[in-house]
């Protein structure tokens, strides 16, 4: 026997406004029964998908060190710069810019909490450059 993925937890300050942001990221729709101030919300992949939720939950304490996990996104209808500058302009901040000159590589950023992702090159990008 085997577990399925179920959710991906995120201890967070305010659960629906990070929830928030990751529907914007994702294009997925928070749970029906969120509102601001609960202590938790969800973010809710499409019917068939098979993917796991991003849950958010509230916790006291603040976030202390660097995540040992983390999301790396692929942008599906747009480029890895288009994308960046998206989510920039969605909250998002720029951590480090490991991008290179020949289109390898990846930017990582912060979600509105400082949890880390990266954003990598679409499968266009990568199908043009192999």
């Amino acid at each position: 026997m085997s577990s399925a993925l179920h959710s991906i937890t995120f201890d967070c300050t305010d659960a629906y406004t990070l929830a928030r942001f990751w529907s914007e990221v994702t294009g997925w729709p928070m749970g029906a029964d969120d509102v601001p101030g609960d202590p938790e919300a969800a973010v809710i992949p499409p019917a068939g998908t098979g993917g796991p939720r991003l849950l958010f939950i509230a916790v006291p304490e603040p976030k202390a060190v660097k995540n040992r996990v983390h999301l790396d996104l692929q942008p599906q209808d747009r480029t890895r710069e288009e994308e960046v500058q998206r989510l920039l302009a969605v909250g998002a901040t720029l951590v480090e810019d490991l991008r290179n000159p020949d289109g390898t590589g990846w930017a990582v950023l912060a979600d509105p909490e400082g949890n880390e992702l990266c954003v990598e090159r679409s499968a266009a990008e990568r199908a043009a450059t192999a």
